[in-house]
């Protein structure tokens, strides 16, 4: 990696200038990607997982929904893709940095003239390519196999970009605030894992939210997944559906306030908390 930063800070009169801190993020967004690929199991893993839950649970609980005008399976289709999202991002970031920190890469990279910004930009664009691959992966299987219903109209379209990318965002940067709690590669899965596990029983992924107590709902509010799903359910639901919800409404505007916040929110935690170093290195 040290060698690769080292040749595209080359300019083509041979100094040794630095390029800015976006092209180097494009050219390592694309290193992230490659090294990604090259990893089949971790491949196979990230992208089946949410579409063999998908099959799992759509195929046990497929009865229609009673006063929404949809079916068991149909709900699962956005909440499974709200899950995709947060998988490649928060516990996808969350472990990687922390397995990067342990190995001492970050510290190698720190001592490098590459910018910090770089090196996050880099991840962004791994988890922005990985987080669009997963969503058309589900998107297909829901409106091949579950009847889901594409929007029609180019508002819907237009809601499910900002969901997506707000939601994408602000779960990236929660993973890489939770990155800095793992004393160890070793713990790194069971810290990010858990907690990750819990949200989607309380946010309405593997629960209809109609039936999770509502306590379990508010502390399920307080984090993105909860608003993730439900604003993609917004998106590629009927309107009558919207029985089912908490509220009994979408709140679009609710899940923009919510997940900007998130965004603001996880960006401030990752400047207190990251480090470049593990805690035994000091």
């Amino acid at each position: 990696m040290t060698a690769t930063t080292t040749a595209a800070a080359r300019t083509l009169d041979g100094d040794a200038r630095l390029p800015g801190a976006w092209p180097l993020g494009l050219h390592r967004g694309a290193l992230e990607i490659r090294q990604f690929f090259r990893q089949r199991d971790q491949v196979v893993f990230t992208f089946a997982f949410p579409v063999v839950f998908l099959f799992l649970f759509a195929s046990i609980f497929h009865d229609d929904v009673e006063g929404s005008g949809v079916t068991a399976s149909q709900l699962y289709v956005p909440a499974m893709m709200a899950s995709g999202i947060m998988s490649t991002s928060f516990q996808s970031l969350g472990i990687s940095i922390a397995v990067e920190r342990d190995e001492k890469v970050l510290r190698r990279l720190r001592g490098t003239p590459m910018p910090p910004a770089a090196y996050f930009l880099g991840k962004i664009w791994l988890v922005l390519f990985t987080g669009i691959l997963e969503t058309a992966i589900l998107l297909a299987v829901g409106t091949t196999f579950y009847d889901v219903s594409l929007p029609s109209d180019a508002g819907r379209w237009l809601d499910f970009a900002w969901i997506f990318v707000l939601g994408l965002t602000g779960c990236a940067l929660l993973g890489i605030a939770i990155s800095s709690v793992p004393k160890s590669a070793r713990s790194a899965s069971s810290v990010v894992v858990l907690p990750f596990l819990v949200l989607q029983f309380i946010s309405g992924v593997y629960i209809s939210v109609d039936t999770i107590p509502g306590w379990m709902l508010d502390i399920g509010a307080l984090f993105p997944l909860k608003w993730l799903c439900q604003g993609l359910r917004g998106v590629f639901l009927p309107d009558s559906a919207k029985a089912l919800e908490q509220a009994g409404d979408w709140e679009f505007g609710r899940i923009a306030l919510v997940l900007a916040a998130w965004c603001v929110g996880g960006l401030v935690l990752c400047l207190l908390t990251f480090r470049w170093k593990s805690r035994r290195d000091g």
